[in-house]
């Protein structure tokens, strides 16, 4: 299994996620909701725990890492990321033909691909950059220290501000899955994919660092 670890960028420090974390979530989710629609958040701290406890349940399964995500300026909580599906390819390519994708990652064998998702953040820190720099941190972890071969994101195919945001990470729309799976209103949604790929890596990597005043 992978070790959780702690990102730590000019604004943000991602925390590994822990049941301390727990009061300091649910008061960062408590705030204006109303952008929530289309993303499940705790709402209330015995939620919280049990999304927590999920959370890092999803953790010991050794496809995923979630992180309480710090604004260091003011020392608070304002919200919450992970990596998912984690894998590892099962041999380096060339592959052979036939060749299946391997075990769950670990400290000697980095995923070959992954998901950053599970993103939400309280509403005061919305739209401030706090996101682009959250997600620089992920990706280039992911892609500079695992050399990962893609990262994907998904969205809900009618939540347009996170597509938009994604989109503004420079992440390339691959299409649509239709009736992919639940949705927080209690229908079936169409997923909205969208990656970024080793060789993309490069250019996405300036274009965030200029979007956030780094360059």
């Amino acid at each position: 299994m992978l070790e959780p670890f702690v990102l730590e960028g000019r604004r943000v420090r991602l925390e590994p996620l822990a049941l301390e974390h727990v009061p300091l979530l649910a008061a960062a989710a408590a705030q204006d909701r109303s952008t929530y629609a289309f993303t499940w958040v705790p709402d209330g701290v015995q939620d919280t725990r049990r999304y927590v406890e999920a959370a890092l349940e999803h953790q010991q399964t050794g496809r995923a890492l979630a992180w309480a995500v710090r604004l260091l300026a003011e020392n608070r909580i304002v919200g919450s990321t992970r990596f998912l599906d984690l894998e590892v390819f099962s041999s380096p390519p060339p592959w052979p033909p036939g060749v299946g994708r391997g075990g769950e990652p670990g400290p000697d064998h980095p995923p070959s691909v992954g998901e950053i998702g599970g993103t939400w953040f309280a509403a005061s820190v919305q739209r401030t950059g706090v996101n682009s720099e959250v997600k620089f941190l992920q990706l280039a972890h992911a892609f500079e220290v695992w050399q990962v071969l893609r990262i994907t994101f998904k969205t809900d195919a009618r939540n347009h501000r996170s597509r938009r945001a994604i989109e503004g990470l420079g992440a390339r729309f691959e299409g649509v899955r239709r009736a992919h799976s639940p949705a927080t209103d209690g229908s079936v949604r169409d997923t909205a994919y969208f990656s970024v790929l080793r060789e993309e890596w490069p250019t996405v990597r300036t274009a965030l660092r200029r979007r956030l005043g780094w360059e």
